[in-house]
């Protein structure tokens, strides 16, 4: 069989990298940030958080909060023209 070279995170070296005064530690205020259902959020990744991540074509999108889903968010986004849901991490998302 042939095998899948790639992955979730291919070709996102320069996206999914943080800059030079970013890294280190995050934060546990951002790692802990409530949303209420209805809140607008930007979509912007944290390389060092693995769990929920979201695919790279919704990286720096905006979206609404839907809901909670266990220690995520389940979030509304405009992709083309439809309407998708991501579940997410809080340590992604950044009130706007």
């Amino acid at each position: 069989m042939v095998q899948r070279t790639g992955g979730s995170r291919r070709k996102t070296r320069h996206k999914f990298s943080k800059q030079k005064k970013d890294r280190g530690k995050i934060s546990i205020r951002r790692y802990f940030q409530q949303f209420q259902k209805g809140d607008r959020v930007l979509l912007k990744l944290d390389p060092s958080v693995h769990s929920g991540m979201y695919f790279r074509r919704f990286h720096v999108k905006t979206g609404t909060i839907e809901r909670k889903q266990g220690s995520c968010y389940k979030i509304a986004i405009i992709d083309g023209h439809k309407e998708k849901y991501l579940i997410v991490h809080p340590v992604h998302l950044i009130k706007q």
